[in-house]
């Protein structure tokens, strides 16, 4: 998926998620080159319904996942 796809998808889902009442979720963006990481990332960084985000650990899909703390209603 290229990133302006995905980051359209990202939006979306981020939205429903904190509408549905999630707190936490996380972005499968795989591990690849890192280009679509990055893409997602920085998009997570300016986006107003996210209070955090991380790596994903060991478990979690390590270097494909990010770890989506939504901010609070």
């Amino acid at each position: 998926m290229y990133a302006d796809e995905a980051l359209y998808k990202l939006d979306k889902f981020l939205t429903e998620s904190y509408t549905a009442g999630y707190i936490q979720v996380r972005i499968i963006h795989g591990k690849g080159t890192g280009a679509l990481r990055q893409a997602v990332r920085n998009a997570l960084h300016r986006h107003p319904l996210v209070k955090s985000y991380r790596a994903g650990q060991y478990g979690e899909g390590e270097a494909g996942v990010t770890v989506v703390q939504l901010s609070e209603r």
